[in-house]
Order: structure tokens, then C-alpha cells, then sequence
């Protein structure tokens, strides 16, 4: 009988205990995504415009034509968005990760300068925000090697974490592993704590991501639909998993789009939030690179 390729039990009844730095009842992880510039588009020769993750969901002019709206809403976001945000992190001392594609970081170098400025962490969002799904192999290999150089040249060093656009082939984490520079990869959305996986006889470890505490809801049905939901979507879910801290520690990812929180109206919520979380102790506030360290050392592979 064929093994049944998906784990659906996890830690069970008796996670272990992450043994957060200093204590702390909760490791908060806020992802900012950086992908304007990157996305499909008829000048980058797609022959389609990206129609995912606007202010105007569902909407496509049709293969072959040029979105002007689409594209100038993804502008917002590398333009006045990501500094809005990147302000509020400096503002509170946060450093977070960025999944970062590429040609993205590539297309606005003063960006890339002061993401490597405040220290926060880099994941390879792949060289473009497209879909692996579909991806030969080679192409994929490929793609994540031009993807690791570019990130190393406009951060000044290689990128340690993966993420991909969704979703991931059935290739890519068996290539992050072959690729022998990642920590970790996140693609993932199926537990609360970071997890080894063997893949290709090398022990992997994987950090999940979110999509629920993520404002990639404001444009998707249902979501969001006004910032108070965001605020108290985020506020329950740290509630939550910081009472739950108390006998089983746990960790919160956060999920960002500076075309989306980088917002006014939604960018208020998220300040909200952040001073929410901030007025609480035994709380780590990290970068996945940071737990990917941790968890290496705390809790190795068995």
C-alpha cells in the first residue's frame, strides 16, 4: 500500500514547549510581502495582467490587455505604502521578515537599501510573484538560483527562508533542500509551531505562514471589509494564543501587503494592533530567520 503522502496528526495533544527566549508566553512574526514590480504583467511579457490581491478583486480586462488600474495599485504599495509601514515597524523597534521577490526589490533599490538599513530579514519570495504550480522542474531550479543571487546582491546577503507564491509544485521544497543555502521554508499553513520534515534524506524544518491573520482578506470573499474587522481579527487570535502561553507557548504569524495595510484607513488598524500586542509582556517579537535559529538549537531534529 502506497503511505499516505500528508500528516494530519502533527504534535498532537502535547506540543512541545518552544522554550521562547526569555520566557515569553508567544513569538509574534509579522511578514511584510514586497512584491509590486513583480507581478504578471503585459510588459514584463506575460501576456495577461495580474488580477489577484487589488482594491478591485475578480476583475481582468482579458489575455493580452494591459491593466492601468491594477498596475498603479500595486505602484501604491512600493511607492507610499511600504514606506508607511516601514515607518511604523522603525517607530516601535520591530523588525520583521520580508517575503521578498526578487525583481521586485531589484525595480526599487532605495527600498531594498532601507529594508537592509533596519535589519529585517529577506525571504525569497522567488525571483517573480507568479505561480510554481504549473512550473517544470528545470524552470523552477532555475528561477530559485536567479532568485538567490539577486536577493544577495541588492541585500547584501543570500536569502535563508523560502516562500512562494501560491501554490508550491510538488517540486519545491524537495529543490529548496537540493538548493542547500535555506534554513526553512514557509510553505505551509498547518500548525501553530515550526516542524522537521525529511526530505531527501535531510531533516527540513518548516515555519508555517498564515492566511487568516493576513490582510490579503480585504480583497478576497469573505474577508474583511472594514478595518475594525482586521483589528479585532488580529487582537482574538493574539488573545487567544497568549492565554494560551501560559501552560503551551505558541507562535502568531502576521501577514502583510503594503498595497493592502499600507493604506491609511487599514494602516491605522494595524497601528492599533501593534500597540495592542506591545502593551503585553512575555511576548517575542522576531524574524523568522530568528526562530529558524532558535528552533535549530532548541529543538533539533530527532
Amino acid at each position: 500500500m502506497t503511505a499516505y503522502p500528508r500528516d494530519m496528526v502533527g504534535y498532537g495533544a502535547h506540543p512541545p514547549d518552544p522554550k521562547w527566549p526569555n520566557g515569553a508566553r508567544l513569538a509574534v512574526q509579522i511578514v511584510m510581502n514586497y512584491e509590486e514590480g513583480s507581478e504578471y504583467s503585459i510588459p514584463d511579457g506575460d501576456g495577461v495582467s495580474e488580477m489577484y490581491l487589488t482594491e478591485v478583486p475578480g476583475a481582468t480586462l482579458g489575455p493580452g490587455k494591459r491593466d492601468l488600474i491594477v498596475e498603479s495599485v500595486y505602484e501604491y504599495g512600493s511607492r507610499a505604502g511600504f514606506w508607511r509601514l516601514m515607518r511604523m515597524f522603525a517607530e516601535r523597534d520591530i523588525k520583521v521578515t520580508v517575503f521578498g521577490a526578487a525583481l521586485a526589490l531589484e525595480r526599487n533599490p532605495e527600498a531594498a537599501r532601507a529594508i537592509r538599513k533596519a535589519g529585517h530579514e529577506v525571504c525569497s519570495h522567488g525571483n517573480r510573484w507568479v505561480g510554481f504550480q504549473d512550473m517544470p522542474e528545470e524552470e523552477e531550479r532555475e528561477q530559485m538560483r536567479i532568485a538567490v543571487e539577486s536577493i544577495a546582491r541588492t541585500i547584501g546577503q543570500r536569502p535563508q527562508g523560502w516562500y512562494c507564491r501560491y501554490a508550491p509544485s510538488e517540486n519545491t521544497r524537495r529543490l529548496v533542500v537540493e538548493e542547500g543555502g535555506f534554513l526553512y521554508d514557509s510553505d505551509a499553513y498547518n500548525d501553530d509551531l515550526p516542524y522537521w520534515v525529511r526530505v531527501s534524506d535531510k531533516d527540513h524544518l518548516v515555519i508555517p505562514y498564515t492566511l487568516d491573520v493576513n490582510d490579503m482578506k480585504f480583497s478576497v470573499a469573505p474577508g474583511f471589509s472594514a478595518p475594525s474587522g482586521y483589528f479585532e481579527y488580529m487582537r482574538d487570535a493574539f488573545d487567544v494564543l497568549y492565554e494560551e502561553g501560559k501552560t503551551a507557548p505558541k507562535m502568531m504569524s502576521i501577514g502583510l501587503h503594503t498595497r493592502l495595510a499600507g493604506r491609511p484607513g487599514r494602516a491605522k488598524a494595524l497601528a492599533n494592533f501593534l500597540d495592542h500586542m506591545l502593551a503585553h509582556d512575555d511576548v517575542w517579537v522576531c524574524r523568522r530567520i530568528d526562530i529558524a535559529h532558535h528552533w535549530i538549537a532548541n529543538h533539533p531534529p530527532r
